[in-house]
């Protein structure tokens, strides 16, 4: 598990999956009013009213916690949205992270659902996020092209 300062030196500049910075914000309300094509990790929900928030946020990717997944599937819901405007999404198991908590969502969290997008760059129920991102940072790097 990374510590803190390589966690922080992550956020800052050190881990670039698919190329594009990489925020953590514990609310995705907190994504808009940062630079588009970010990959943002969120502790949030996926329900439909991350929706909006996810959108102005412009990410490359968005992660969320499923919540649960709930009845209907509606901790989970914003994935397809979000798919319908041309945007990768997923969610890790609400049993591996702490829901509000983008530390945990990173470091903890286990991939439970993704939109097709997101499926596109490789995101597969059962992974762990850190380890994808990480993986999809190496593979993006000047030095690997």
């Amino acid at each position: 598990m990374p510590t803190q300062p390589e966690l922080k030196a992550a956020c800052e500049g050190g881990l670039r999956p698919f190329g594009a910075p990489l925020l953590l914000v514990d609310s995705v309300t907190e994504a808009p009013g940062h630079a588009p094509g970010q990959v943002v990790v969120s502790g949030s929900h996926a329900g439909a009213s991350v929706v909006r928030y996810a959108l102005a946020a412009q990410a490359r990717l968005t992660v969320f916690n499923d919540a649960g997944i709930g009845k209907d599937e509606a901790g989970v819901a914003a994935l397809a949205s979000l798919q319908a405007a041309g945007v990768a999404a997923c969610a890790v198991a609400h049993s591996s992270a702490r829901i509000g908590e983008a530390r945990s969502t990173f470091e903890d969290g286990v991939l439970s659902r993704a939109n097709a997008l997101a499926q596109a760059l490789g995101a597969v129920p059962g992974l762990r996020l850190r380890d994808w991102l990480s993986a999809a940072s190496s593979e993006s790097s000047p030095d690997r092209r």
